[in-house]
């Protein structure tokens, strides 16, 4: 059964000061079909359902879709720019419109989509905040999982590299509530 998180979800987001600015100072940049995902929004709600204090990130991934420039110099172009703007994050800027190459798939059409190959369904979602400051997210697997501490992976992703990957994250040292299932 599936539960619309949405309004618990936007109020978590629209009460973290810190991830507000992150949001803002990613929407300077003016990017097409530009966000922010994987630790960023799935650590903050697990660290919210186990009344955990921020845990801290590797990096801020930023996702973006843009075919008019898909090189990889541009994405490091905008790194430097983020981090001239806040120099404390670890700044890692993506144009999902090259992914594809990099995971052997066809184009993706869009952020949607290519989030969609991401390695877990909690993992695959991704926020921004629009023009008029509010607050919009895509995950095409929904909320539940993320919410229900769920960890499984999504159906696009290589099984193999799903588990070592959550093998060397050891996020249930961290969330002890976690279930992870194949």
């Amino acid at each position: 059964m599936k539960t619309d998180f949405t309004p618990e979800f936007i109020s978590i987001i629209e009460n973290d000061a810190w991830m507000l600015r992150i949001l803002e100072i990613v929407r300077s940049l003016h990017l097409p079909d530009c966000w922010i995902g994987a630790g960023f929004v799935r650590n903050k709600i697990w660290d919210y359902k186990h009344n955990n204090k921020r845990t801290s990130l590797n990096d801020v991934d930023v996702i973006y879709f843009d075919k008019s420039d898909t090189s990889k110099a541009r994405e490091l172009a905008l790194e430097e720019q983020l981090k001239a703007i806040n120099s404390s994050v670890n700044w890692s800027v993506k144009n999902q419109a090259r992914m594809h190459i990099r995971n052997s798939h066809s184009p993706y059409k869009n952020c949607l989509e290519a989030i969609s190959y991401w390695p877990e369904t909690a993992t695959s979602i991704a926020i921004q905040l629009n023009s008029d400051n509010q607050i919009e997210y895509i995950a095409p697997y929904g909320l539940d999982d993320v919410f229900n501490l769920v960890v499984r992976p999504t159906p696009n992703f290589d099984l193999t590299t799903y588990r070592n990957r959550v093998a060397s994250k050891k996020w249930e040292d961290t969330w002890k509530r976690l279930v992870i299932e194949e």
